[in-house]
């Protein structure tokens, strides 16, 4: 397996490897595995890919997430990202589907909003359109190192509050069913996520994210936002500009990724399997070690002083 890097710091494309060869063999995990915990983000270009060949590879990571209520592919360990109606034509602009598409170019990490969020999330490009549609990451590591030393520390004991509804409420009132409302209550993880294989520490935000224990709620969100805007500067993302046959995964405990805009009228059709965390990977320290509210940290530390 040839490993070849994206850009610095994260993001690598794999040469070599097949995701029938992972499935196959524990060697062929072992490599891709190490890749991914170095790198975050895994190109595989070239790929045969079918429904059982993507779950068979996704399985090697952890459990499969089961497809939530709302989303097409329910019940299911596929979330079927298209904007295709039943009869094989592309949906108006202001169908539903064209709006859970546009909130997903919202940068975003997966399933923050979930009890049990994700490990990774594995995308398979099955019809792409002719224009646009890329997917774009930043490092979420790369950000964490970025700040202040001090700023980093107090980041570690603070806690933010993700909500699925919250995401969905700046693309559309309404866009989030009251089914869905009810079966995604908010939930709260640490806002460093660090790595139990290499240590490194990861800022853990989304657009879920709209507070922070402890603070006030204007003054939560600013931080999210603030920290938000560092961590997707100009310059410092990989766009993935797909071709027919490739497959990405990333590590959503130390990424987000946004979707890019496409023509309305050009269809799209993307399968992702997504793999829960679990202790192995660290989520037992994400969680608040007690009801008690976490440490205040307001947004004015991370105003430069004049």
């Amino acid at each position: 397996m040839e490993v070849i890097p994206l850009r610095e710091g994260f993001g690598a494309e794999l040469r070599g490897v097949t995701l029938s060869d992972v499935a196959a063999s524990d060697a062929a995990y072992a490599a891709v595995r190490a890749a991914f915990e170095e790198h975050s983000v895994l190109v595989f270009r070239g790929q045969e890919v079918s429904d059982d060949i993507q779950l068979a590879f996704s399985r090697r990571f952890g459990p499969p997430e089961t497809t939530k209520v709302g989303s097409m592919g329910t019940g299911s360990h596929f979330v079927i990202l298209s904007t295709f109606g039943p009869d094989g034509k592309v949906v108006p602009s202001d169908h539903r589907q064209q709006l859970r598409a546009r909130a997903n170019q919202l940068w975003h990490t997966d399933s923050s909003f979930k009890r049990v969020p994700a490990l990774t999330s594995i995308l398979s490009a099955r019809i792409i359109p002719e224009h646009g549609g890329e997917t774009e990451f930043v490092s979420m590591r790369l950000a964490f190192e970025r700040l202040d030393k001090d700023v980093a520390k107090r980041l570690e004991n603070s806690f933010a509050w993700h909500s699925y509804a919250h995401s969905r409420s700046k693309v559309a009132t309404g866009l989030a069913t009251s089914e869905e409302v009810d079966a995604l209550p908010p939930v709260c993880w640490r806002m460093v996520w660090r790595n139990p294989v290499n240590g490194r520490g990861a800022l853990y935000l989304a657009s879920h994210a709209y507070g922070v224990e402890g603070m006030d709620a204007d003054a939560g969100k600013a931080l999210i936002e603030r920290l938000t805007e560092a961590a997707t500067a100009p310059g410092v993302s990989y766009l993935h500009q797909w071709k027919q046959g490739d497959v990405v995964m990333w590590d959503n405990r130390a990424t987000m990724h946004r979707g890019r805009p496409w023509p309305a009228h050009e269809g799209r059709l993307m399968i992702r399997t997504t793999i829960s965390a679990t202790d192995a990977d660290g989520v037992a320290n994400m969680q608040p070690p007690s009801t008690q509210a976490a440490e205040c940290f307001f947004v004015e530390a991370l105003t430069p002083s004049s």
